[in-house]
């Protein structure tokens, strides 16, 4: 994938394919056409933290492949605002985590030279943040006003219901059966954002390829209380 020249590297997992997209089927229909080249411009994807936003802006990348670059604007906070020129030579932007950057003068100036460099360079820029652009801490004006032309989307949460059935897709992208009692199983005893679950899925996914086991409500049990054990 093409990215920046750092220690960078989309995660297996964030492609399209994994992405339940329930109450988001208009966002996920925006991303994968800004992806192929059907559509142009870009957007603003905001929702609260886990609601998805990584996974969708690197699925675009995922798609894209060299034709766009991610940056993680909260991995990249502490270094020079500098690192943005050139990025308008690609023909796809992301920029994950704005909200890292917002009220910092030498970044919103990097930002608003680069939105001015994507608009003369008819690029498609695309933006994750927690929270809308009326609502982000963004403080020059300009930037404000030239972000403020990105179709805004908010992604939808999951119900219940439907975060089982994201887990299972997760889960069966990675190879996995997970049954509707183990879904409901976990959901009962686990966080409930969508990262927390994830993250038990990726401890369950290797200690089932360990101990060559089926992802049963049994064996799930004695995964959770041997993490639980881990953290005491």
């Amino acid at each position: 994938m093409s990215q920046l020249a750092l220690p960078l590297r989309l995660a297996d997992h964030a492609v399209f394919a994994s992405f339940l997209q329930a109450g988001n089927e208009a966002l996920l229909a925006t991303l994968r056409d800004l992806a192929t080249g059907r559509a142009d411009g870009g957007c603003w994807v905001w929702g609260p933290a886990a609601s998805g936003k990584t996974h969708l802006l690197q699925a675009v990348c995922a798609q894209a492949g060299d034709r766009s670059v991610y940056v993680p604007l909260a991995l990249l906070a502490d270094a020079d605002a500098e690192l943005l020129d050139g990025l308008a030579n690609r023909d796809l932007v992301c920029l994950d985590d704005l909200d890292a950057v917002a009220g910092r003068r030498d970044w919103e100036r990097a930002l608003f030279v680069l939105c001015n460099q994507i608009l003369d360079a008819d690029v498609c820029l695309l933006v994750a943040a927690d929270t809308s652009l009326r609502a982000s801490q963004i403080v020059l004006p300009d930037l404000r006003s030239r972000l403020s032309h990105l179709p805004s989307f908010k992604i939808q949460p999951l119900a219940d219901q439907e975060r089982a059935a994201a887990l299972q897709l997760r889960a069966r992208h990675r190879g996995l059966e997970l049954p509707d009692e183990t879904a409901r199983y976990l959901l009962s005893r686990s966080k409930r954002d969508m990262a927390s679950l994830y993250d038990v899925l990726d401890k369950l996914d290797a200690e089932a390829l360990r101990a060559q086991r089926r992802l049963t409500i049994p064996f799930v049990r004695e995964v959770l209380l041997e993490r639980s054990s881990e953290r005491e």
